[in-house]
């Protein structure tokens, strides 16, 4: 089998894939055919099934594990497989653990480095606070395997645990420089910011949004579930446990990007910078790590802007 990221550009391949998603759709010419994503531990790629009704195409859906004949295509920059035969798989067949795609970095030292800022804050409440969830072997062992998100960035294994770790960091980074800031605060809020992800997306292997995901969304359920928490907390001062809720409610910064607030408090504008900084560095990177191409690649709509690599020095 060879592996997604091995993938290029004319390479005929055959081997057992994961149908994270599949759409059947018509051409504009009215001519029907399926838009699948498929993945395994080391990527996803888009693929096309132009002959869905050809005798060479089983029945399958998403979530099942399908043996592909295929060839890697180039569109708009980006890799594309364009599917000639398909079947669904037995069991027997495949290994499931090969399939989901899982963090490059490892989860037990970005956990520990987690747990380290979590011992360097000083204020009573915010440490019992942010102990509470992530001292909590249950709570622990979901955050350690979950998706940042479905498609755009970090949706893999590992992802929610790499991201946060980032911007807590990077936040650590601006309290060094920026003395306005109150340290205990931000970390706090920091690794506290996308709790709510735990609840929003189901595990692998569909990393789907839940219902509470498609109803209410992260940002409101980690304010609930830090609410909840700080509740629990006797004595919790009333206005800490407010300035923590708006950090969290006010994270990506603008209305039209899902925050019920905007930064009222400068630690919930420096973390909504951080998040939105390793947020667009990450989408770029996958987006570059998709493609072999120096040229322009396309209009990316997350990032707004036509795509290309930095040249050669």
């Amino acid at each position: 089998m060879r592996y997604i990221k091995d993938f290029e550009e004319g390479n005929k391949i055959r081997g057992v894939y994961y149908v994270k998603s599949k759409v059947s759709t018509e051409t504009k010419n009215g001519k029907p055919y399926d838009n699948i994503d498929i993945q395994d531990k080391t990527g996803v790629i888009n693929g096309k099934v132009w002959e869905p009704y050809s005798p060479g195409i089983k029945e399958y859906e998403t979530g099942d594990f399908v043996e592909i004949t295929g060839e890697v295509k180039s569109f708009n920059g980006a890799k594309q497989l364009h599917v000639s035969a398909l079947r669904k798989c037995t069991e027997d067949e495949y290994d499931p653990s090969d399939y989901m795609p899982v963090t490059s970095k490892n989860i037990d030292e970005m956990y520990a480095r987690l747990i380290a800022l979590v011992d360097s804050i000083e204020n009573k409440y915010l440490k019992q606070l942010l102990e509470s969830f992530f001292k909590d072997p249950e709570f622990e062992m979901t955050f350690r395997k979950a998706s940042a998100a479905k498609t755009v960035h970090h949706a893999f294994i590992g992802g929610l645990l790499q991201h946060t770790l980032t911007v807590a960091e990077l936040c650590d980074y601006m309290c060094k420089n920026y003395p306005i800031l109150k340290r205990d605060l931000l970390i706090t809020c920091a690794l506290l910011h996308d709790v709510g992800k735990t609840k929003e997306l189901s595990p692998f292997p569909s990393n789907d949004y839940t219902d509470d995901g498609q109803l209410i969304g992260h940002i409101i359920i980690g304010a609930q579930m830090a609410a909840e928490k700080m509740n629990a907390i006797e004595g919790f001062p009333k206005g800490l446990f407010g300035e923590v809720e708006h950090c969290i409610l006010a994270h990506h910064g603008e209305l039209e990007y899902g925050s019920p607030k905007k930064p009222a408090l400068v630690e919930a504008m420096a973390l909504s910078l951080a998040d939105n900084m390793d947020a667009k560095i990450e989408t770029f990177t996958e987006f570059l790590n998709g493609s072999d191409s120096d040229d322009w690649m396309g209009f990316n709509k997350f990032l707004d802007s036509n795509i290309r690599r930095t040249g050669k020095m």
